[in-house]
């Protein structure tokens, strides 16, 4: 798998809200005709792909940037799509994570889940599967089960990340429930999204105060009867793979959300989590430090603890 193959970069823009055009807001970003790149004053900078404002429509999202890595889950690939960004710039409605079972919701997940299943039907006398999906989010640096439907006297269970004897990481007790319907992996979506922290601000009246993380485990195992002229033993092999989807809180500065005492600290430790995150970016995005064995500061923060188990065999 070629490096260049790895990692892709794409960028949202959103049209302006209604409270920010009844405050004469104005869009400050301007997109190169034809090309993957926006200008932002003198300042330009350049993607693998631009969509919304006069660049490609926000609807190619999916078919350009997740679309492929569902391929790739079927291949056996790991898999993470990041949505990243200030708060209130649309990553939850980007990615689909407050889904409802509407149609209308155009989110990446949403689009996912259709996906798998349509494949799944198609390949179901084939291939056997098995589908789980667990939910998990980091508020104030510590780590919550949304789909866990027990919480303790003290309130909700925290989850211990664990270093394995080979030095994978692992979450202790985190709940993987099997799917076997679109449906059903909607309604789990839609009870860990109900469970997970929000808060009003002045930059985003119901603003996600934690990085939430859905993933999607997929084994498939061929069925012998179709596995004519091959030696049974096949028939055996589990492939495993595993879609990562992460809707990340948005940065935050406390003077434009007026966060004050607690919300105050849930900022302090988002704009951490997502500081560190920049610098794990940095350290895997030096090829340099890269070939010379450099360090990568993934113990800084939880999210990028769980970043460095998501990224082990991963196209992203």
């Amino acid at each position: 798998m070629e490096s260049s193959d790895s990692v892709r970069v794409a960028v949202n823009i959103r049209p302006l809200i209604t409270t920010e055009l009844l405050n004469g807001c104005t869009d400050c970003i301007t997109v190169v005709p034809g090309e993957p790149q926006v200008q932002i004053g003198t300042h330009s900078f350049t993607y693998d792909y631009v969509y919304g404002g006069e660049g490609t429509p926000s609807s190619s999202i999916y078919d350009d940037c997740a679309a492929p890595l569902v391929d790739a889950l079927f291949d056996g690939y790991n898999a993470t799509v990041l949505a990243y960004g200030q708060t209130g710039s649309g990553k939850t409605y980007t990615m689909g994570t407050d889904y409802n079972g509407e149609e209308g919701n155009g989110g990446i997940i949403p689009k996912v889940m259709e996906t798998i299943f349509t494949r799944v039907e198609e390949m179901k006398n084939s291939t056997e599967f098995l589908i789980r999906v667990s939910f998990i989010e980091i508020f104030k640096e510590e780590v919550f089960d949304l789909l866990d439907t027990k919480p303790t006297a003290l309130g909700r269970r925290q989850i211990q990340i664990r270093e394995t004897g080979s030095g994978g990481i692992t979450l202790s007790g985190v709940t993987e429930t099997q799917v076997w319907t679109k449906e059903e992996m909607a309604s789990n979506l839609a009870r860990g999204s109900l469970s997970r922290a929000t808060g009003s601000t002045n930059m985003n009246s119901q603003s996600s105060r934690s990085h939430a993380i859905f993933t999607i485990s997929m084994e498939q195992k061929k069925i012998a009867s179709c596995l004519s002229g091959v030696n049974n033993d096949i028939s055996d092999d589990i492939l495993c793979a595993k879609l990562h989807l992460v809707d990340l809180a948005g940065s935050e500065r406390a003077k434009r959300t007026g966060a004050n005492g607690l919300q105050l600290k849930e900022g302090i430790n988002i704009n951490k989590g997502l500081l560190a995150l920049g610098n794990v970016i940095s350290a895997l995005g030096d090829e340099k430090k890269r070939k010379e064995g450099g360090h990568v500061p993934y113990r800084d923060s939880k999210l990028t603890r769980l970043l460095q188990r998501l990224s082990a065999s991963t196209k992203g």
